[in-house]
């Protein structure tokens, strides 16, 4: 287990997140379409996954926006942004200039094991049931190149530096740098 905090008090996730440099594990989402997306569906791309409690939650909203802007001048990365919400509710509208082209909001309704497998399942306090905030940038081989779980999850996770990642591996096109926001955060 990995103790975060909500507001100061403790809260517990199961499972390990992916550590830069591993294989991330593979997955079936829900799009708002009702279609079943994995990492295969954007061959060639890097992934920046962005994993949230709710999309309706204002705070998580707002980094998604953040991600998706910083992410405008880069085209070959997708943005997925991944929530337990239900999958009709996961595709808020907002005219933001063609950045969803390259963001897909996608819900975990149908894969339940989505949450341990990445370590972001929450089992106790609050918010148990949901999952914690964290941010993955992934290479065009599916390898963890970043990797953040927010240690206090009424904060937001260090988009700089996924995006940075995210930039580092467009421009190097491969895997060869991996980074860390926080060491600990990823250890059981």
């Amino acid at each position: 287990m990995t103790r975060l905090t909500l507001n100061g008090i403790a809260t517990y996730t199961e499972g390990t997140l992916p550590r830069p440099g591993q294989e991330a594990p593979k997955f079936l989402l829900t799009t708002s379409a009702f279609e079943d997306v994995g990492l295969d569906h954007f061959p060639g791309r890097c992934k920046v996954l962005n994993i949230v409690p709710s999309i309706e939650l204002p705070s998580c909203r707002l980094s998604s926006r953040r991600l998706e802007e910083g992410l405008r001048c880069m085209p070959n990365v997708a943005l997925l942004t991944i929530s337990r919400d239900l999958p009709f509710i996961v595709d808020f509208g907002r005219d933001d200039g063609g950045a969803r082209s390259r963001s897909v909001t996608l819900s975990t309704f149908r894969c339940p094991l989505f949450a341990r497998s990445y370590g972001v399942d929450i089992v106790s306090g609050p918010l148990r049931g949901l999952m914690a905030r964290a941010v993955l940038v992934l290479d065009a081989r599916n390898r963890v190149l970043h990797a953040e779980l927010v240690r206090e999850l009424s904060e937001d996770p260090d988009c700089l530096a996924a995006l940075s990642a995210a930039r580092l591996a467009v421009e190097l096109g491969s895997a060869t740098a991996v980074s860390s926001a926080d060491e600990t955060a990823v250890a059981v």
